[in-house]
This record gives structure tokens, sequence and C-alpha cells, in this order.
């Protein structure tokens, strides 16, 4: 797939724009588009501080992309706690916990509901110009996870392989991507890799058995995924986003991955073990990650997100990472191939109608 580029990213880097940055407010400043201009940038995450209303959203969106044209536009939004946007029509999505819950009752229902939710959740991010959630979660419902929690399906990895490959079915039904989250495993761990980072200690054999199946159950219907900020001392000393063991040994080689992988949130405090942002989007990239994710970094001035687009870009100038056009042909690969429905069309759509009825 290509894609036309648009003003400064059609320089020298234009092989690969591997960073996705989010902006302070409502609307763009001068900073936000100047950096939406850096050749490196090639997605743009929102939060929902960002989010006033969908006229608002949609106009947000249509600037950005007039700055870049194959601008990736993205969001975490799985439904339950994780959900940006809950105002001005949009439909409030269940935990997943709530799609395995039913599948005890009735398994084949409950792959029905995923994929209406899926196609619920992807259609009205497109009416709004979004074009891709951070979502399916195919971690394991260990119990004990203070992040997961009911962002899980399910304890069991087939039926998690199973309702997120039907949620998957309800986003390709939209015309929108996936990104399956968070590889190998984070649901195990007990401590939230937002604040801290979290140790594994299971053998590689014990999390490919039973955690990291769903990628492998799943490997030619996911599109992206994301890894853990998460150790796994009997596998590697490196947390698995900036673990070429785990990424190209296990991911790539082992499963035969062949989509996009995008770093988690490198301001994250589970990041910090490979030092400064800039030294874990180093990291990341060179382990092979294919785009490397900063978040709430925008505001007051934005000065590290500054920091990583410049500090890539005298990197690259010096050798400490290589842009990859593969890695680019990936990022583009998760542009939708189809035009979006506007709102109003899609709140009309016989489909979507049927999808709310079947969302449990």
């Amino acid at each position: 797939m290509t894609a036309e580029m648009s003003g400064p990213s059609s320089g020298p880097l234009n092989a690969h724009s591997p960073v996705v940055i989010d902006i302070a407010g409502t609307e763009l400043d001068a900073n936000d588009r100047r950096r939406l201009a850096h050749p490196l940038t090639g997605g743009l995450i929102f939060f929902g501080r960002n989010f006033q209303d969908r006229a608002q959203l949609t106009a947000v969106v249509a600037e950005a992309k007039a700055i870049r044209s194959d601008l990736l536009v993205t969001v975490d939004h799985e439904g339950g706690r994780v959900q940006r946007f809950r105002r001005d029509g949009f439909t409030h999505l269940p935990p997943m916990r709530v799609l395995g819950e039913l599948w005890m009752k009735d398994a084949m229902r409950a792959t029905d509901a995923a994929t209406a939710a899926g196609f619920v959740l992807g259609s009205e991010l497109r009416a709004c110009g979004v074009d891709l959630s951070y979502t399916p979660v195919v971690d394991l419902d260990h119990g004990h996870s203070e992040v997961i929690g009911d962002r899980a399906f399910h304890r069991d990895a087939r039926v998690v392989a199973l309702l997120a490959k039907s949620l998957m079915h309800g986003l390709l039904q939209a015309g929108m991507a996936n990104c399956g989250k968070h590889f190998p495993a984070h649901g195990y761990a007990t401590a939230d890799s937002h604040v801290a980072l979290p140790v594994d200690k299971r053998s590689l054999k014990a999390i490919l058995a039973e955690d990291a199946r769903p990628y492998d159950w799943l490997s030619t219907s996911l599109t992206s995924v994301m890894p853990a900020h998460i150790v796994y001392p009997k596998v590697d000393s490196w947390p698995a986003g900036f673990s070429p063991k785990w990424l190209r040994d296990v991911l790539r080689g082992q499963l035969g991955f062949q989509g996009a992988i995008i770093s988690d949130d490198l301001s994250m405090a589970g990041a910090r073990a490979a030092g400064s942002v800039l030294d874990g989007a180093l990291a990341a990239l060179n382990a092979g990650c294919d785009m490397v994710l900063l978040c709430n970094q925008s505001l007051n001035g934005g000065a590290p997100v500054d920091a990583l687009l410049d500090g890539l870009l005298e990197a690259a100038g010096r050798g400490a990472w290589q842009p990859d056009a593969l890695s680019e042909e990936r990022r583009l690969d998760l542009l939708p191939l189809i035009p979006p429905l506007p709102w109003d069309e899609l709140m009309h759509l016989p489909g979507y109608r049927h999808a709310l009825d079947r969302l449990p």
C-alpha cells in the first residue's frame, strides 16, 4: 500500500516516520502544527482531554491530515474504563470481561456481541476521522493484574483468541485495523507498568504455552501488536518492548507475525529501564518496533516531544538507528482502505442499528 506524503515528510527520512505524538488541548496550536510536520512524525494519539464534541474532533483530525495526508490518527478506545470519547453520541461500550462472562452462558452469542462491539467502536471512530484504536487486549485475566483487570476477555487463552478475533472482524467491517496488546503477557504480572516496572518470572516455555498463545493463533488476523513494558528475566533482561529476543526472535521469527509493532508509551515508568525517552525510542526501534508512542508530553510546551523528534533525527544522522522502509510500509498498512460513513449516515445504517442491539 502506498500513500502520498505531503510537507516536510517528503525529505530524506521519508523512508520511516515512526513517532506517534499527542497534542495538549482541543485544537492545534503552532507547536502542534510544527511537530506534525516533522519528518519523523507518523502518528497522532488522542486522549479524553482532546475531546470536546464530535464536530471539534472531526475538525482537528482534518486539520492534522491537511498537514500530513498519511498521518495515522489513533486512540486508546477499548470500552469499559478505557474509552476516551464518551459524550455527544459515542456508545458506551462494555469492558471486555463482560463478553467473556457472556461466553460462559452462550459462547456463540458472545462471538456475535464481540463483532458488534468491534463494528460500533470502529465505525463511530472512523466517522470522526480516527484511523486506529489500540484494541483488542489479548492478555489473560489471571485475576491479580493492577492495570488489566476487566480489560481482559477471559482467563482461557482459547476464549480470548476467539473473542478477540470476533471483535477484530467487527473492526474490519468498519474498515479499521487492530492492535493486539500487550505482548507477550501483561495479565500475570501484578504491578502497573504505568507507574512501575513489572516482572514476570515465568519461563519462555510457560509464557508461550499459555499467555502468548493468542498471538500465535491470531498471527494472520492481527495487523499490529503492542509489546509490554515488562521484564521476563528468564528470557531477557530487557522489557519486551526493547528486546530483540522477544520482538525479532519470538514474535517475528517463531510466531511469524508480519504486521506493525508499536511500542507502548515511552513516558511510562516501565519504559525507564532503557533510560531517557530518547534512549527508550532508540532501544525500541533497534529491537524491532516499527513505531514508538510518546503520550502526555505535549503539555506545558511539549519540550519532551521536541527532544524526542530532534534527538531521533540527530541519531539517524550519526547511524544510531536506521530508518526502515519496511516499517513505513507497515505503518501505512494500518491506514483505512475504505472511506468512512459520515456520522449521520452511520446512525441510520441498518447494520449499525443491529450491532447496537447485539451489544451485551
